[in-house]
């Protein structure tokens, strides 16, 4: 019995939209388990290739002095897991109890960024519909019931060292204090070897994912370029939502792959929906 199954096992495997496809993930070797996972179960061989490393920032200085006068604000915006995971280790280390956010309001960006606040014992307020900075906004003038009511009010954004800057520009012009603190950096990791990359995407690569604006300029870092279109010749670009996108053609990248709703499963879905017309 076992014998006569695995024809048929083969079989069903060859039908799964990226058997034989091979895709390269550059996110964070600590955060690329649930993107590979994903990309598997779709039938794709898998190469992870990290061009981010998260670190701390290079002077926790200005969260610090956030945290110890964190009654002076009225929200706490949060943009990413790592946000959080680098905010609360700080808090914590510094002698607070999470206790003492209970009175701020929290907008988390995501729902995994809002699953780890709560895994962290912190209330969610507000989880924005759009990951995009704009939506962000909007979900917040809508919270608070109009722009208006935006006046006056403290916010605190502890992030990465280098973001986009709707968000706290949006909010200031609607008359808010905005406090944009580094809470961690992304850095290149010291072990990418470009000779290494260059032969692993010409040897056959059919997709690379990005899944945000720091592992497309990474890239080009490494490759001491800021067009990255001979790199990833005949290599179809994924990018996880509209900033990402728009980085990817700052370096010279048409992006054939994007999902309506930026999240990793949606990725990953996108990539086996492209590769199944091909």
């Amino acid at each position: 019995m076992a014998a006569s199954k695995t024809p048929q096992t083969n079989q069903w495997a060859s039908t799964k939209p990226l058997a034989g496809r091979t895709v390269v993930v550059t996110r964070a070797r600590a955060q690329a388990d649930e993107f590979v996972a994903e990309l598997e179960q779709f039938g794709a061989r898998v190469i992870a290739c990290p061009t981010i490393e998260i670190d701390e920032p290079e002077s926790f200085e200005r969260l610090d002095e956030a945290i110890s006068h964190l009654y002076g604000y009225d929200w706490l915006v949060f943009t990413s897991v790592n946000g959080v995971n680098h905010f609360l280790r700080r808090f914590k280390a510094s002698g607070h109890e999470v206790s003492e956010i209970d009175d701020l309001r929290v907008c988390a960006i995501g729902d995994a960024t809002a699953e780890r606040l709560r895994e962290g014992q912190l209330h969610v307020d507000v989880i924005p519909h759009e990951f995009k900075a704009e939506g962000v906004f909007e979900a917040l003038t809508q919270f608070v019931g109009g722009q208006e009511a935006l006046n006056g009010l403290n916010f605190l954004i502890p992030r990465a060292a280098v973001a986009r800057d709707f968000l706290p520009k949006a909010l200031e012009w609607a008359g808010a204090r905005v406090d944009v603190v580094p809470a961690y950096r992304t850095i290149l990791p010291n072990y990418l070897d470009r000779g290494r990359i260059s032969a692993m995407l010409a040897g056959g690569a059919d997709c690379i994912a990005f899944t945000s604006s720091s592992t497309v300029r990474n890239l080009a870092q490494l490759f001491d370029t800021q067009d990255l279109s001979m790199v990833l010749e005949e290599v179809a670009v994924a990018c996880i939502g509209d900033v990402t996108a728009q980085t990817a053609a700052e370096h010279g990248l048409h992006t054939e792959i994007q999902p309506a709703q930026f999240t990793i499963p949606e990725l990953a879905r996108a990539i086996a929906e492209y590769f199944e017309t091909q």
